[in-house]
């Protein structure tokens, strides 16, 4: 060998004594015990020796330092373990910001959430990418939350209509007796007191039929008797049954119905035309004409009811089906019409699977449109 070259020897002799050795050899190299056979090795420290004993008892030893090796390895290991230290943390700090990010959606929504359930109904969720399942989620729930919105504020319409209709003829019936127990009476006073609260009455029997049968409407959903009818039988049944009251209003009726047999429920259909004739004749003028027509388009049945009345503004078009609203404000409430009329026609013709619509001119007159299947 070469000194300082990693690889050294010793020779020992039979007796122990070191009969040879590299200079540079590690002092105080011990003896190895003696194994029979072929090379052994061992390790030593920071060594790694391989001898070999003869058959006369001579040993021979090669060995090598193997310190550099194992400062390097100990430095790759703390290299190692910094840099998947520094991994793992890096790993951590960008799952926690990717989690953080992900999860600020879904606290927005909770949050939006949360201030709803209190009470205020025109919070909304904030969409940054509507494209993405939370942002698709962001606008499903949005759209609840305005159609809850909606239906809370229809309600508390609703009710408000509801107790401004009542109210007014019970104040009326309240204020004939109040009058009638005033003072000593005659009959004809009596009567006519009568008469004046039998009117309030029966005004409110009508709105509460109407309101308990929306309601029951809304609750149940659509009727599912539905079946094959004639809408021409149906128009001439309901004009039938409204022709008093267009004498009594000198409103004409006439009538160009041809046998059109859709689906439907008949007694719906039945008060849903009614309702629209009734319309169109109380809101007529006097001598004015209403024009019921039946006739096919197509795959649809279609009624058309046309009147020479006031007609509808632009404006108030739009409105007409809501619940209790009407177009003169000033008559409100006046002549038993609480304005629910339209709102019923249109939930019976839609629970048939038709559709209703209208076209008005203001001050010549409004036609109103019901297409049905065939």
């Amino acid at each position: 060998g070469v000194e300082g070259h990693q690889f050294y020897y010793v020779v020992w002799h039979r007796d122990g004594e070191i009969r040879s050795a590299s200079a540079w050899a590690p002092p105080d190299v011990p003896r190895p015990e003696r194994k029979a056979g072929a090379p052994t090795f061992r390790s030593r420290g920071e060594f790694r020796e391989c001898f070999h004993y003869t058959p006369d008892g001579k040993c021979t030893l090669v060995g090598r330092d193997i310190s550099a090796e194992m400062s390097s390895g100990r430095r790759a290991a703390w290299m190692l373990a910094g840099a998947g230290s520094a991994l793992l943390a890096l790993g951590l700090a960008g799952g926690w910001l990717i989690a953080s990010r992900s999860l600020r959606p879904i606290a927005e929504i909770s949050s939006t959430a949360g201030k709803i359930a209190n009470g205020d109904l025109a919070e909304r969720i904030h969409i940054q990418d509507p494209k993405s399942e939370l942002g698709r989620l962001s606008l499903d729930l949005n759209r609840t939350f305005e159609r809850l919105q909606d239906a809370f504020a229809r309600q508390t319409r609703f009710t408000a209509d509801a107790s401004h209709e009542l109210r007014t003829p019970l104040s009326v019936m309240l204020m004939e007796a109040q009058s009638a127990l005033s003072r000593e009476r005659s009959v004809a006073e009596s009567r006519q007191s009568l008469e004046v609260c039998q009117r309030a009455a029966q005004r409110m029997r009508n709105l509460i039929e109407s309101l308990l049968l929306l309601a029951r409407f809304d609750a149940n959903g659509p009727c599912d008797e539905v079946q094959s009818c004639d809408l021409s039988q149906v128009a001439r049944d309901a004009s039938d049954l409204i022709a008093p009251l267009a004498r009594e209003k000198g409103v004409a009726l006439h009538l160009d119905l041809e046998t059109v047999v859709c689906r439907g429920n008949p007694e719906q259909l039945s008060q849903a035309v009614g309702n629209i004739v009734s319309n169109a004749i109380h809101y007529n003028r006097p001598g004015g004409d209403v024009r019921i027509a039946v006739h096919r388009e197509q795959d649809r049945a279609v009624l058309t009811v046309t009147d020479t009345g006031r007609g509808i503004p632009a404006s108030d078009l739009p409105h007409i089906f809501e619940r209790f609203y009407r177009v003169d404000k000033s008559r409100s409430g006046s002549e038993g019409h609480a304005g629910l009329g339209l709102s019923i026609a249109q939930a019976f013709i839609e629970a048939s699977g038709g559709s209703m619509s209208a076209e008005s001119e203001f001050g010549v007159g409004s036609t109103f449109v019901v297409g049905l299947p065939i």
